[in-house]
């Protein structure tokens, strides 16, 4: 049975760093987790995706073009090829450092000072590896960091969440959604023991949350980053926010005396 046991050790709500410190630095890299990190977040999130060698980097597009110097997808390039890469300037030139950092860098990083959200996203039809070549090489990762209790995988595809706990030891599931939760919803999040249901903030309702924990599902929207997102996520009884601007949400609640 796969559990989050560490969630035990965070008291809610919890702020879940959306790509690292994105407001303020550039996203899915070193320094932007360092940040949230130094915010004090519960969580940190993060995207993976495959090189052409088979190596797991933290990207959230497919290609290179919006978030480094580099041109083309992901898989066209060879690991050491995207070390080389800027990933920090498109955002600021004083973060020209930064580079595409593999999942391994970030886990290592991360050691224990937060729990980690690790979002897998479906194979594109040209990529040269196995269908669930990222499922498996994510799941043996965790287990051979111990980490296992502290990591939560997602996906907005049911596919990957089902290759997934399939797997030998897996880890914590979460179903990401852009649509409101239905009954169906909540079958698919039991047969699966799902962790929690990610929303996105803007079709949220309270009835919804009401349905997701009358099944024992935890409710983390994503994108509230406002004040009045904010007080109307947390009106609702969210367990969270994944949010861009973490200290932002960490300095509201603290302002409003709910955390």
């Amino acid at each position: 049975m796969n559990g989050l046991l560490k969630a035990e050790k965070f008291k809610p709500p919890w702020i879940i760093a959306h790509r690292g410190f994105r407001a303020k630095y550039p996203e899915n890299t070193l320094i932007a987790f360092q940040a949230a990190l130094d915010a004090g977040v519960t969580m940190i999130e993060l995207d993976v995706t495959p090189t052409r060698d088979g190596k797991l980097v933290v990207m959230h597009d497919k290609t290179l073009d919006r978030t480094t110097n580099g041109r083309g997808p992901v898989n066209g390039y060879f690991l050491k090829e995207l070390k080389k890469l800027d990933a920090g300037s498109w955002f600021n030139p004083v973060f020209a450092s930064q580079h595409v950092p593999e999942l391994e860098e970030v886990m290592e990083l991360v050691h224990g000072r937060a729990l980690i959200n690790i979002e897998i996203k479906p194979n594109p039809d040209d990529d040269p590896h196995p269908s669930d070549a990222i499922e498996r090489q994510v799941v043996e990762l965790v287990n051979r960091k111990n980490a296992h209790d502290a990591v939560l995988i997602s996906s907005f595809d049911r596919t990957v969440l089902e290759k997934i706990e399939s797997l030998e030891n897996p880890p914590a599931l979460a179903l990401i959604s852009r649509d409101p939760a239905d009954s169906s919803t909540i079958t698919f999040c039991r047969r699966l023991n799902i962790f929690s249901w990610h929303p996105n903030h803007s079709m949220l309702s309270h009835e919804q949350v009401n349905l997701m924990h009358s099944a024992g599902i935890r409710v983390f929207p994503y994108n509230a980053d406002t004040p009045e997102d904010v007080q109307r996520m947390f009106d609702m009884n969210v367990d969270g926010i994944i949010s861009n601007d973490p200290l932002f949400v960490i300095d509201w609640l603290k302002h409003n005396k709910i955390a």
